[in-house]
């Protein structure tokens, strides 16, 4: 289109033009290729003794098939289809014909054609010959044990590491090991609109086909998207920046607020995570405290918690509350002469432990913030495109009038391919660009991430996923409501659409964090073919944040399987004398000799043994 889509740094307006001014494109077939001079096309034609190169040169014909060489003076064949290839002959992708490297274009002149005949033989193989026919052994696989030792001898993190999945597949809401069992998948807000829909594979198939990176001329993809995410955006958040995950998103938003308003210092939530970036783990509570700690220009704010924080559901205004527990950062930040760049929080804080603040809250919180000369930035990266059901973005749940200067989009926007976006201001993008230094990512904004992403959108409107979520979720809180009356160690139900937090105690007095407790009821869902996770500062809170496609039938059985397990340990469970639940039955090493547990009354050891026997502990 012209005059329309990305610059070098994949940055674009939605419907409003190029990101930074860029090179123009001839487009491609808008003109016939220029005709080389004889004398320059003779000086460039081979000599005799490169006809056995020459004689390697492929022919194109259509359907596909063989290539045969031929001698350098002969005439092309007849375009008839070629024969199909041999049995055992494995071929890869090839092109219909040559000139859809041309783009459509007429072929050229020949002495152009003779001029191209030394670089053709060697990159025409990678495209036409065949692969050499299969061994017939298939790869060798690592089993279960080999993974497991492997993980031992790394860094890496293994879910469930006693007993760890191996997932081979996965569709809509469900996910498969390797002997095709089946698994509802509850935690995974990054296939969001279910694992594999057939629609986002087949978007990425097809563009893959076509034309997979373009990272300085114009394409249609990144307009559309750019013009498509700005119709569900307010409108004073029209200039997006495509990138590649949300931790690239959310270090690209720290580096806008601190062009924009030429300070340094950030204000975030309590047990707050931005990323995986070193200037993201130095603004998330969550990682630095087990590492070298908070830095000076960071600043941590309470996480507005009406359960388990200072200003609970019993306060008359936990909204304001909480933001003026931000208003005395600000002034403290002020009072050591420094200054604010940004406002850091996650639209629903997940990882602090499926935080639901209270409505309008942001709106003051922004007030103090801009007022110290800062800017409001919502991480939408767990959260937006139609989780909170209500909403297609979270920070629309704290009111119309609410507009942050930035969001960041991350893991559900692409449903598993790796897209990410930063959406803000025409004046926050002009200071940035005014830096002179462009927004350049190999990447970011390519033809095939901006298909999945249209595609992405594509479903949820066409399924009505945002509405679905609601309606389930709604669903979903009303059944764990049911059992929260009937299980003492379920504290609190919070959540809005599917962003549901299931908060596990020790007793209702003092809302002691069930954290082993929480452990166990994961691994026994696992056991009973249902994934789930924990979060929180207790890793207490079961996080229900499933693909978009979760039903009805699967919240049922998901809150069944729940209420059987705890039905069937509820006589271990102590609310009130001091004792945590299940605190018998959770592992053999937390008895002081094998005779300890006869000192429990009969129908409490009656039911240690039914729960070893349950967890497979054999006596």
């Amino acid at each position: 289109r012209a005059g329309v889509g990305p610059g070098r740094g994949g940055a674009c307006r939605g419907g409003a033009g190029p990101g930074r001014p860029s090179q123009r494109a001839r487009p491609v077939g808008s003109e016939a290729p220029a005709r080389l001079p004889d004398t320059m096309a003779a000086d460039r034609r081979p000599k005799a003794e490169t006809l056995a190169l020459r004689q390697r040169l492929l022919r194109y014909r259509d359907g596909g098939g063989a290539a045969r060489p031929r001698t350098a003076d002969a005439e092309p064949a007849d375009s008839s289809p070629a024969r199909p290839p041999r049995p055992g002959l494995l071929y890869r992708p090839r092109l219909d014909r040559a000139d859809r490297w041309s783009a459509g274009r007429p072929p050229p002149p020949r002495p152009l054609w003779d001029a191209r005949k030394p670089v053709l033989p060697r990159l025409l193989p990678a495209f036409w010959q065949p692969l050499p026919p299969h061994s017939g052994a298939p790869p060798p696989v690592a089993t279960r044990q080999q993974y497991m030792d492997l993980a031992r001898d790394s860094s890496s993190r293994l879910f469930f590491p006693e007993d760890p999945i191996k997932i081979v597949r996965g569709q809509g809401q469900y996910m498969y090991d390797e002997q095709g069992t089946e698994y509802i998948d509850c935690i995974n807000n990054v296939a969001h609109v279910g694992h594999c829909h057939p629609l986002v594979v087949q978007a990425a198939h097809d563009q893959n086909q076509e034309l997979n990176t373009n990272s300085r001329y114009l394409h249609d993809n990144i307009v559309d998207y750019a013009q498509r995410l700005s119709k569900t955006l307010p409108e004073k958040l029209c200039v997006f920046y495509f990138l590649n995950s949300g931790s690239e998103a959310n270090d690209l938003a720290l580096r806008l607020a601190r062009q924009y308003t030429g300070h340094w210092d950030v204000v975030v939530l309590d047990h707050a995570y931005h990323g995986h970036l070193s200037s993201l783990i130095d603004i998330s509570p969550y990682k630095f405290r087990d590492l070298d700690g908070q830095k000076e220009w960071v600043h941590v704010a309470p996480l507005p918690d009406t359960y388990r924080g200072p200003y609970r559901e019993d306060h008359p205004s936990p909204a304001l509350a909480y933001a003026n527990e931000v208003k005395h950062v600000v002034s403290s930040i002020q009072e050591k002469g420094r200054k604010i760049a940004a406002f850091f929080a996650e639209s629903l804080p997940s990882v602090g432990g499926q935080i639901i603040p209270p409505v309008g809250y942001f709106p003051e919180v922004a007030k103090h913030i801009h007022r110290a000369g800062g800017l409001f930035v919502a991480d939408e990266i767990q959260v937006g495109f139609g989780r909170a059901g209500k909403c297609f973005w979270a920070f629309q749940l704290q009111g119309e009038g609410f507009v942050p200067d930035i969001i960041t989009m991350g893991k559900s926007i692409g449903n598993g391919h790796p897209v990410a976006c930063v959406a803000t201001t025409q004046a926050v993008a002009k200071a940035f660009e005014a830096t002179g230094v462009e927004y350049f990512n190999t990447f970011g904004g390519n033809p095939v991430s901006c298909a999945v992403g249209l595609a992405v959108l594509d479903v949820l409107e066409k399924e009505q996923l945002q509405a679905h979520a609601d309606c389930v979720g709604s669903f979903l809180m009303e059944l764990l409501g049911q059992q929260k009356a009937k299980h003492p160690i379920i504290g609190d139900i919070r959540g809005v659409g599917l962003f549901v937090g299931v908060d596990l105690i020790k007793d209702k007095a003092t809302r002691t964090p069930a954290t082993e407790e929480a452990s166990y009821l994961v691994s026994r869902l696992k056991e009973n073919f249902i994934l789930l996770s924990t979060d929180g500062p207790g890793r207490n809170v079961l996080k229900f944040k499933p693909p978009m496609c979760f039903s009805l039938d699967n919240a049922r059985h998901v809150v069944a399987k729940l209420d059987n397990i705890l039905t069937g340990s509820s006589k271990l469970i102590r609310g009130s004398s001091g004792q945590g639940p299940f605190y018998s039955c959770l592992c053999l090493e937390k008895l002081p000799s094998p005779s300890a547990m006869f000192g429990d009354p009969p129908c409490v050891l009656k039911a240690t043994l039914k729960c070893w026997q349950d967890s497979h502990v054999v006596l």
